[in-house]
């Protein structure tokens, strides 16, 4: 493992603090079912009541940017998924998607609704997470980030409850969502039946896409899964 001491990350411009690096398959969005890469960064501004990776909130290591590819490139697959946490709150991450994307891989970046994706690299797919009033943070959406959309790009909704579909599909109508970008609606683990969600979508015909964790279907909420 090329983690650098914590003496040099004071100084470092290219580290990162880093929970984990797994190989996996990519549970949800566009890539699901892909065997992917996951560099999960630590900490998180944000305190979602819904949070499965709240152990990525504290501690982790430092990482430069050499020491990521080459465990990366070790695990041999061309899909790589940056999340956290919040990614974005180190503002490190910027260099180290440009970084991915020169070396070839398919990158995809997992943040909230609450950071500023103006300067990710227009290669990565960004899938961004707007939080509804279930979430507890919905607050921290930063509504500028609609603008930077492409159809690269995919937007989620985390639904816990009917109030939080009806809340997601005025959100959809009022920025024409469909029209910038692929869109997405999860059910909050055990607040919302899957199937109960599933039927809101069918009867209002809405043009989004419903989607499942693939991952907590197979291995829960186990950690580096």
């Amino acid at each position: 493992m090329n983690a650098v001491t914590p003496e040099s990350a004071a100084t470092s411009p290219d580290r990162l603090r880093l929970t984990e690096i797994f190989l996996s398959l990519q549970g949800e969005s566009r890539s699901i079912g892909w065997p992917t890469v996951f560099v999960r960064l630590t900490g998180c501004p944000l305190r979602c009541q819904y949070c499965d990776t709240a152990y990525a909130f504290h501690g982790g290591q430092w990482w430069d940017y050499d020491g990521i590819l080459a465990e990366v490139a070790g695990h041999g697959v061309r899909h790589v998924c940056v999340t956290g946490g919040e990614p974005l709150a180190q503002k490190r991450c910027i260099g180290l998607l440009q970084r991915l994307c020169d070396a070839g891989y398919e990158v995809s970046l997992e943040t909230s609704g609450a950071m500023d994706i103006a300067e990710v690299d227009p290669r990565v797919s960004r899938v961004l997470d707007i939080k509804t009033p279930g979430s507890a943070e919905v607050e921290r959406n930063l509504w500028s980030n609609i603008a930077l959309l492409t159809a690269h790009d995919q937007v989620k909704f985390v639904i816990c409850s009917r109030e939080d579909y009806d809340w997601a599909k005025a959100m959809v109508a009022e920025h024409r969502l469909v029209e910038r970008c692929e869109v997405l609606f999860s059910p909050s683990f055990s607040q919302v039946r899957p199937r109960e969600l599933a039927d809101w979508i069918v009867a209002d015909r809405l043009p989004v896409r419903f989607q499942l964790q693939l991952h907590k279907i197979l291995w829960d909420d186990e950690p580096g899964r």
